[in-house]
């Protein structure tokens, strides 16, 4: 029984794997400090990079920290007729509906009025309830459905919050079998757009606001607090190293596999530049493939990705500065020589990086 619950535990730790890319066995992406590091408030500072001295480990993300259980309700289609002194979320509480999927299937716009004797579409399905600290990503893989599924049929948008107490729908019937844990855990893959589309971040309550993002970080922010959305995009991406040829392109290889960036021949050791002002979403040490990563989001719906990095300088909510050193470049995780993995995400989907970078 014992070797049946680790086998559990390590699967339900596992999965950072980027859809479309080949990037090996599956891996948490999240590695505790060692036992002998110590990092004193005085001793960290991201604005001195040069010192080479990594940041303290973020804490595991939302989805290893919350795990989400699949008890969604299922409703059928129906209609409802407004009584007096009805809300819309109200009215959702009554049929066990998403008050947002009532008011899309309603053409129902902002402040949500209704009116008694209206009658309203009720979208019949799996509705999950939302609980505090549940991030998207753990929703999907409770499920087996995709986060990126999760955002169409909810219509989310940028940001991608999700808002405790609130029920969002679920896509898709139920399997006619119900998966184990172990099932689930082992078919379900993270991918970098579910990050970068706010599938890690945790759901807070209607009236918490995200806090504000500080530029020096002396602790790691929980995982059931969310980043702070980052400003608008401020001027032209900047290159992320100073220094390097692009050894490998975006697109198809000859080979067939997909590369979502670009890979950049540099030193190990070479500092990694944020190509614009953003917040840091995701930093790991071991993401399979892709090594040490480190990815920022930037504003207008943009998300850059750095990996194969030896060294992390920056946390998951720390503010960061166009240029500010993020990471030292190395040759983990499938490098082919010591190099950076760079790439531009607008929501989730991958951008040639060398059509928004400036021309050397």
């Amino acid at each position: 029984m014992r070797s049946k619950l680790s086998v559990v535990v390590a699967l339900l730790l596992s999965g950072c794997i980027p859809a479309g890319q080949d990037y090996g066995p599956p891996d948490s992406g999240y590695a505790p400090p060692p036992q002998d590091r110590d990092y004193p408030p005085e001793r960290y500072d991201p604005q001195r990079a040069d010192e080479d001295v990594p940041a303290p480990p973020s804490a595991p993300p939302a989805w290893v920290a919350q795990p989400v259980t699949p008890d969604a309700r299922t409703i059928p289609d129906s209609t409802y007729v407004v009584q007096p002194g009805d809300t819309l979320r109200g009215i959702a509480e009554k049929v066990g509906a998403g008050s947002e999927t009532i008011a899309d299937a309603n053409d129902l716009s902002a402040p949500f009025i209704v009116r008694p004797g209206q009658q309203l579409h009720i979208p019949g399905g799996r509705y999950h309830f939302v609980r505090p600290g549940e991030s998207g990503i753990a929703i999907a893989r409770a499920y087996g459905v995709r986060w990126a599924d999760i955002v169409a049929a909810n219509n989310l948008e940028e940001p991608y919050i999700l808002r405790a107490g609130r029920r969002i729908l679920i896509p898709g019937g139920a399997p006619a079998r119900p998966q184990t844990l172990a099932e689930r855990a082992a078919a379900f893959k993270i991918d970098l757009g579910d990050i970068a589309t706010g599938g890690g971040e945790p759901a807070i309550p209607e009236t918490e606001r995200a806090p504000r993002a500080a530029s020096v970080v002396r602790r790691p922010l929980p995982s059931s607090v969310p980043i702070a959305t980052p400003g608008a995009l401020n001027g032209p991406f900047l290159w992320p190293v100073s220094t390097g040829n692009v050894v490998k392109r975006f697109g198809a290889g000859a080979s067939g596999e997909r590369n979502d960036g670009i890979k950049i021949a540099v030193p190990v050791g070479t500092s990694i530049k944020a190509v614009a002002d953003g917040v840091v979403i995701y930093t790991a040490t071991s993401v399979a493939g892709l090594g040490g990563l480190v990815m920022v989001k930037h504003g207008d719906g943009w998300t850059s990705v750095y990996g194969h990095a030896s060294r992390i300088l920056v946390q998951r909510g720390q503010a960061v500065r166009r240029g500010q050193s993020i990471a030292l470049s190395g040759d983990t995780g499938f490098a082919d020589r010591p190099e950076l993995h760079f790439e531009l995400r607008k929501g989730r989907v991958p951008v040639d990086p060398l059509t928004k970078l400036p021309r050397r």
